[in-house]
């Protein structure tokens, strides 16, 4: 046998020794001693305790629930007020921004001869006047048939009519505020020649001020007239008014509803087209003050709280946010 031979048996011997005695120790080791091995995982059992929490008792309380709406603050009417006769424009004594009064003068077209006019029809009626006069003396006399003096009637009747015509003519030469609010536009300037339906400025109602906003279907019926609403614009004055309008037809694309808020108004320093956020109180409900830091989420994704039970054991609770 060779010399080589010899050493490499003699390395396998070893090997197989050496791996032997570290399997056959182990082996006894666990054979030996089976009860140990029940008693370390008992004991394991035996030491792990209950986690710990700390609770607080909140109380519920009562809290109207409030429907939040976004509107903006609209004008209650805005008019062109127009020149119903044709005339050069003479006076206008109004600017942009002027506050008025129902009937102040805005634009003043020329009398031309008007005046004269209405002097002639006056003429005339207090002629037929006479002439009706003198026919009823006739009639009493037999000398005038009924007939005629219907007619007489008639030209005198002719006559007032003709003069209210002149009057009314003369009076429409002053343009005046079919009601007080502010002059928003001028159309008109001194000179221009006014035509029949031409604008000569434009006037705005801001007393009461209206704010429109919409209301989604599901909240529309919480929304009666005269309910109080409070609200702030977006250049932080708070507002506060009465519902005087609730749509009966729903927008056809977002299907909302209108909502319309009076608001009083009487120094004029409520703008239109501002924005406003408002508050409806519509109902009361319980509800619980808790910190935002409290809420969490459960395996379905949906908001809510960990309480404890009757049994000491925390549960999962699933809130509504009433008011943040």
């Amino acid at each position: 046998m060779s010399k080589n031979t010899v050493s490499a048996s003699l390395v396998a011997v070893a090997l197989v020794l050496w791996l032997g005695s570290g399997y056959l120790p182990q082996t006894q080791a666990a054979a030996a001693k089976p009860s140990d091995v029940t008693g370390t995982a008992f004991d394991v059992a035996e030491a792990r305790t209950d986690t710990r929490v700390r609770v607080a008792v909140i109380a519920s309380e009562s809290r109207t629930r409030q429907l939040v709406l976004r509107g903006k603050t609209e004008s209650k009417r805005m008019v062109d007020v127009k020149a119903e006769i044709a005339g050069s424009v003479v006076a206008r004594p109004v600017e942009r921004g002027t506050q008025v009064a129902k009937g102040d003068l805005l634009c003043e077209v020329a009398v031309d001869d008007r005046e004269v006019a209405l002097q002639e029809a006056q003429a005339a009626l207090q002629t037929a006047q006479i002439e009706h006069q003198g026919s009823l003396k006739l009639k009493k006399q037999g000398l005038l048939s009924d007939v005629a003096i219907a007619s007489s009637d008639a030209r005198q009747e002719a006559a007032r009519a003709h003069v209210h015509r002149q009057e009314l003519n003369l009076a429409r030469t002053s343009i005046v505020a079919p009601f007080a609010g502010v002059v928003e536009e001028l159309h008109m300037n001194i000179g221009d020649y006014a035509m029949p339906g031409a604008s000569c400025a434009t006037l705005i109602d801001l007393d009461p001020m209206l704010i429109v906003a919409q209301v989604t279907e599901t909240e529309v019926d919480n929304l009666v007239p005269n309910q109080s609403v409070s609200g702030q614009t977006s250049t932080g004055r708070r507002v506060s008014g009465l519902v005087s309008f609730v749509g009966k037809q729903s927008d056809a694309m977002t299907r909302t509803y209108p909502v319309e808020i009076t608001v009083e108004n009487s120094d004029y320093s409520l703008r239109s087209g501002l924005t406003v956020s408002l508050r409806v109180g519509v109902d009361t409900v319980l509800a619980h003050r808790v910190a935002p830091s409290l809420l969490t989420l459960n395996d379905a994704g949906q908001m809510g709280l960990r309480i404890v039970n009757s049994s000491n054991r925390v549960e999962f609770k699933v809130v509504e946010i009433h008011e943040d």
